[in-house]
C-alpha cells in the first residue's frame, strides 16, 4: 500500500550544500515503499513495473515523466516491451533526498 504520508508531500528546491541521506536514513524511508530497490551505491531508488505489453509500458513512462514535471523532480526512465523502469536520486546532493522518496510515494499512489 503506497505510503500516504510521504505522497501528500511536495518536492522542495535543494538548496546548496543539501547532504544526502545517510544509509540508514535512506533505508529507512525505503520500508515506507513498495516494490522500490536501493541501488548498490545508495545513492538512487529504482522500481520495475511490468506489463503485457508495449503500450502500457509507454503510458507509465508518461505517467513517471508527467510526475516529475509537475514535481520538477526528473527520474531516469527506462522502457520497453512489457517493462518500464523509474530511478530516482538527486543529483545536485550527490545521493538521495527526501524529494526522491516524496516522488517515489506519489508515482505508487498513482498506479494504485
Amino acid at each position: 500500500m503506497p505510503d500516504r504520508e510521504l505522497a501528500q508531500q511536495s518536492c522542495k528546491p535543494i538548496e546548496k550544500g543539501t547532504r544526502p541521506h545517510d544509509s540508514a536514513s535512506a533505508e529507512n524511508l525505503l520500508a515506507r515503499l513498495d516494490g522500490w530497490k536501493l541501488s548498490e551505491d545508495g545513492k538512487s531508488i529504482t522500481r520495475r513495473f511490468t506489463f503485457k505489453g508495449f503500450l502500457r509500458a509507454v503510458e507509465m513512462a508518461n505517467l513517471a515523466a508527467w510526475l516529475g514535471n509537475k514535481q520538477d523532480h526528473h527520474p531516469d526512465i527506462s522502457f520497453g516491451f512489457g517493462y518500464c523502469e523509474v530511478t530516482f536520486s538527486t543529483h545536485d546532493a550527490g545521493g538521495l533526498t527526501d524529494n526522491d522518496f516524496i516522488c517515489a510515494a506519489r508515482l505508487d499512489m498513482l498506479v494504485a
